[in-house]
């Protein structure tokens, strides 16, 4: 039987008669980087959080290095690095010194912590401000301490929730760029995020949750050409002018019509939404783009805020 980094079966949990994680199913391979998406309480965190023994599971199995988180809590801490939303370092300490003190967590001997601890911060940049105080350092710098942080017991796993909110592009970019390093080096990786571009950029495969739920799973590419098709038309019309155009193009099979306020989407083959940006009166008003992750993110979840 084969041994999953994490494999989650018709995995619960509830509050009371809540049930933010409703019977989830899905499991994550070496050296790949899982996505976990969905909007705001659609059940990510509390879904590493179970994962990362730190909030406990109510219903079903749940497998970390081929570990039950129930019962083997503690091992399971042990392999795997975890990178929170928001940053819990150590402000009276140094940059070197939050490395450290993390290091003596896991009993790592001395010298073998040292030669980590500089591993990791030129790995990420970091050299240079390894005896500044935290306070003292940026944003971006801050996400990536957190995250070599996270590497210096050389986890099994690393799980990355949500690791770039808040950061201007270079930094994301950044960020980016050594995750992709960490994982051609064969780190397994779990990323929450609301960045689509991140998943499209990171992900080898992931799932979108909603309401506790998973809604679908697969390659990003695969789930861009199955939900949204290769090119999305974006059609700016007043409510007036769609009919006649909307009385064509529904008509044309396999393409898929989504009205949001003053933008009408059209999803299809490449073929047919050229078709119809052509018989657009207005050119100007018709833009024709590759899908990507988050039209499919948008057709499955709503694009209504929830409460």
């Amino acid at each position: 039987m084969q041994q999953y980094p994490v494999e989650a079966v018709g995995l619960v949990k509830s509050f009371g008669s809540f049930r933010a994680v409703d019977g989830v199913s899905f499991n994550v391979l070496d050296g790949e980087c899982f996505g976990i998406l969905g909007p705001n309480g659609a059940g990510k965190s509390t879904t590493i959080k179970m994962i990362s023994c730190v909030s406990p599971v109510t219903a079903g199995e749940l497998r970390v290095a081929g570990m039950n988180v129930r019962k083997q809590a503690r091992d399971v801490k042990s392999v795997l690095g975890i990178v929170p939303q928001e940053d819990n370092l150590d402000p009276d300490l140094s940059v070197r010194q939050n490395l450290a003190v993390y290091a003596r967590y896991y009993g790592i001997p001395k010298h073998e912590a040292l030669a980590g601890i500089e591993e990791s911060l030129a790995l990420f940049q970091l050299s240079e401000r390894a005896d500044a105080r935290v306070d003292d350092l940026s944003g971006g710098m801050k996400r990536r301490l957190v995250i070599a942080r996270a590497l210096v017991h050389a986890p099994q796993i690393l799980v990355l929730d949500e690791p770039t909110t808040g950061l201007d592009p270079q930094a994301r970019h950044l960020v980016w760029q050594k995750l992709r390093l960490l994982k051609n080096r064969g780190v397994t990786m779990l990323l929450t995020t609301h960045y689509m571009d991140e998943a499209a950029h990171l992900c080898d495969r992931l799932v979108i949750v909603h309401r506790g739920r998973i809604l679908t799973e697969g390659k990003p590419l695969a789930l861009i050409s199955e939900h949204a098709g290769d090119q999305v038309l974006e059609l700016r019309m007043d409510a007036h002018e769609r009919a006649p155009l909307l009385g064509e193009v529904q008509g044309i099979p396999g393409v898929a019509v989504e009205e949001v306020e003053d933008i009408v989407y059209v999803f299809g083959a490449p073929r047919a939404t050229r078709e119809i940006a052509e018989h657009v009166n207005d050119p100007s008003r018709a833009f024709l783009r590759p899908g990507n992750l988050e039209d499919v993110f948008l057709r499955l979840t709503g694009r209504g805020l929830l409460d």
